[in-house]
């Protein structure tokens, strides 16, 4: 659960940060999410987004494990891991979601009854987090590549957030003007974009803090005006330190 018991998401622009052996360690985002978790947390990871790869798992368990985190995971393909996977993600301080399709993890998701779980662990204080389409997850919508190669709008996320959220604003030349027509045309509700690197933190209802793992890098405010136009309002995060 949350040190405040107040309600967290936390969208990650990475998180994991590569090791000269080519694992993965807890970069200063991670840390930002477990320091928002009661002391000596357990954390749960999910990769649902990619059909729960191993390799994955592998990569973010181990990281945690070095980070000196008590870490469990919750696969559901071909069956869940957990024999009740509600009690499993209630147990939890914090829950780690990685990337991939966000089309398909919210399908699966909602199969497993797991929408209706994420609400109730989310009022009851566990920390929500994740990159890409383990962001996206926790809004309304974003754009996504989740349906082929083209970006396509897509809005049936949880809506934890009634936003709309898009990740890679600045490594994916095409996700800006894709979320941008989207905003603009009333596809998806207005929201916010991240620059690789980049958390925004939400408590409860209310962005609350800006954050990045480096410097050079942005969070947007993406709104629809009253003439239709879309209007960027740039955002400065506060820079973390390892």
């Amino acid at each position: 659960m949350s040190r405040d018991g107040r309600r967290h998401i936390v969208t990650l622009g990475g998180g994991f940060l590569p090791t000269e052996a080519g694992a993965w360690r807890a970069g200063p985002l991670i840390e930002y999410v477990l320091g928002l978790a009661r002391p000596d947390p357990q954390v749960c990871v999910m990769n649902t987004a990619v059909g729960d790869e191993a390799t994955a798992y592998v990569r973010m368990v181990g990281a945690l494990l070095d980070a000196g985190v008590r870490v469990r995971h919750l696969a559901l393909f071909p069956m869940p891991t957990a024999a009740d996977p509600r009690g499993l993600l209630l147990e939890q301080d914090a829950v780690i979601v990685g990337g991939g399709s966000v089309a398909n993890l919210c399908a699966v998701w909602r199969v497993h009854g797991l929408d209706d779980v994420f609400r109730e662990a989310w009022n009851r204080g566990v920390v929500l987090s994740g990159a890409s389409a383990g962001a996206i997850c926790w809004f309304a919508g974003g754009p996504t590549d989740s349906f082929g190669r083209e970006l396509r709008v897509f809005s049936d996320g949880l809506a934890l957030l009634p936003h709309s959220y898009c990740p890679h604003y600045d490594s994916e030349e095409r996700r800006r003007p894709a979320y941008q027509r989207a905003v603009g045309d009333g596809s998806l509700p207005d929201g916010w974009a991240t620059d690789d690197g980049v958390a925004l933190h939400f408590v409860d209802d209310t962005l609350a803090d800006v954050v990045s793992d480096r410097e050079g890098v942005r969070a947007w405010r993406v709104e629809r005006s009253a003439g239709g136009h879309v209007v960027e309002t740039a955002l400065e995060p506060r820079l973390l330190t390892e």
